[in-house]
């Protein structure tokens, strides 16, 4: 179903790749002017995509379909969680344009295109209905994000992208492997078909575990984070931002869109294992972040620990878990996205991203000092932020599923207060140590116009979080009654090779 009478998903997928073609050919000047009329045009489509997206209606919307050979197809369209992530994708895009405004000097023009060809690639992943065309527009977010942290990285640059490719590229070797068995079983490379195909027990196992090689790096999950923290201080801002804001939630997504719906006696039994690594990763990554002297370094590992309360959300199998979950992605991605343009405002200033080299700067930065402090209680989930909500939710699915492991996972709330709140006060408050901080001039236009658009919707999703869980309900409870199949596993195996009959209309009145 197509609400609008053209394709916007193929024009949004078309507008930033012809723009990112463009950039290569053109000066420093006019190439980042292009890439922010681009992002700014894609933003617009975005927000006509949600103003006619027809809330608690047909399942996939914006549905547009071609045969290209064999059992391949171009196929896109939406559902209120792919809606969400594509918005979240756009709105991002921007003000990372925004964010290389000055900082970036050299290669302006292929740097510019790196960042149209990725937004290309994550509104295309979030929108793919194809598996084959879900993989490659996956992998290939791998390439301008290793040329942005390679090309315009820190001084570790080639060690900390060569990790990034390596790990991500690593993991999704087995998931294609799946993909093609999947293919071969079932007869067709349709997502929503397979979403509602039930594969043998047996084999559920293998897939679910060649999906989660992949989606666990990308998320990133304990123990295969350790390429995050690198990838983060190598990258330069705007990089930063959209690793944390968009990439990370393609993890996410894929377990949302494969894993769950998919292969959901799996899910239903290694759910124990996700609840052990999101416990240990809260944890574990919250106390690194406690003594770390950078601050890039610091938000990485809180990306960590922020991600472990999304998968064990999504793996509590219930509605409040998995709509937090999403609700925490939302909110994660502008939320550490701002604390990376916040640390990169003043490292543009001075050139250090060393904690104790600042101190005092509410004094002579009063207005940064404010947003800083508003992203900073964000974090931690302070109520009327978007923070709050997700967080809240997320908690009181996973109490639902075991109370042990909401036990564990609020530590990293408590503890997310204490590293947040402890960088807050070294950097803005206390005494002015050094002349050259105390120097620093207060936010510009330019910066304003980068934090006050995130410092809105942040506050927005606090106060009125309906506008982005409605959206979402009906597309959770479908996923909620898939996994529910496992609670009957005489079903699941007796119709194993035949599509599922269709659950969800009974509980779509439940909301």
């Amino acid at each position: 179903m197509n609400q609008l009478g053209f394709p916007i998903l193929s024009l949004m997928l078309a507008l930033p790749l012809v723009a990112a073609a463009i950039c290569l050919f053109l000066d420093a000047k006019s190439a980042r002017w292009l890439a922010l009329i681009a992002t700014l045009a894609n933003l617009v489509l975005g927000i006509v995509l949600w103003a006619n997206f027809d809330i608690g209606g047909a399942q996939w919307q914006f549905v547009e379909k071609a045969n290209l050979f064999g059992t391949f197809q171009y196929a896109l369209g939406i559902d209120g969680i792919a809606l969400m992530l594509i918005m979240l994708s756009v709105f991002l895009m921007p003000i990372c344009i925004l964010a290389s405004w000055d900082s970036i000097t050299d290669r302006v023009g292929l740097y510019m295109a790196s960042f149209l060809l990725m937004e290309t690639l994550m509104v295309g992943v979030f929108a793919a209905q194809d598996l084959i065309l879900f993989y490659i527009l996956f992998e290939a977010g791998l390439i301008p994000m290793y040329l942005i942290i390679g090309i315009w990285g820190g001084k570790d640059r080639i060690y900390a992208s060569v990790k990034f490719f390596l790990y991500t590229l690593l993991g999704s070797v087995l998931m294609l492997i799946a993909m093609l068995w999947m293919i071969n079983a079932a007869g067709t490379s349709d997502i929503p078909t397979l979403m509602n195909y039930d594969f043998p027990g047996g084999a559920q196992k293998w897939l679910w575990f060649a999906f989660f090689a992949s989606f666990a790096v990308k998320m990133p999950m304990w123990p295969v984070h350790t390429w995050l923290p690198d990838a983060h201080v190598q990258a330069p801002t705007a990089g930063s931002v959209i690793l944390a804001g968009v990439l990370l939630k393609m993890g996410g997504y894929g377990f949302l869109r494969f894993s769950i719906p998919m292969f959901p006696e799996a899910s239903a039994d290694f759910a124990w294992l996700i609840f052990l690594l999101s416990c240990i990763a809260v944890v574990v990554t919250s106390l690194i972040a406690l003594v770390q002297n950078d601050m890039k370094k610091l938000i990485a590992y809180s990306s960590v620990a922020h991600m472990a309360i999304v998968t064990g959300g999504l793996f509590a199998l219930n509605q409040q878990g998995i709509e937090g979950a999403i609700v925490v992605m939302l909110s994660h991605g502008l939320v550490s996205g701002a604390l990376f343009l916040c640390v990169g405002v003043i490292y543009d200033r001075l050139h250090t991203r060393e904690i104790d080299r600042y101190g005092g700067l509410a004094i002579n930065m009063p207005q940064y000092a404010i947003f800083f402090l508003l992203f900073t209680m964000a974090s931690i989930g302070l109520p009327g932020t978007s923070g709050f909500v997700g967080e809240f939710l997320s908690l009181m699915g996973i109490y639902e599923a075991s109370s042990w492991t909401a036990l564990i996972a609020t530590t990293g709330i408590i503890l997310g207060a204490g590293y947040m709140l402890y960088l807050y006060r070294r950097v803005a408050y206390g005494d002015q140590k050094n002349a050259d901080a105390a120097a620093m001039p207060d936010l510009n236009i330019r910066e304003w116009a980068m934090l006050a658009p995130i410092a809105a919707v942040v506050l927005w999703m606090g106060v009125y979080p309906e506008s982005f869980m409605a959206p979402i309900r009906k597309d959770v409870t479908s996923i909620v009654a898939r996994a529910a199949k496992d609670k009957h596993p005489g079903d699941a195996r007796l119709t194993a090779g035949k599509p599922a009959p269709a659950k969800t209309e009974s509980l779509e009145g439940a909301h």
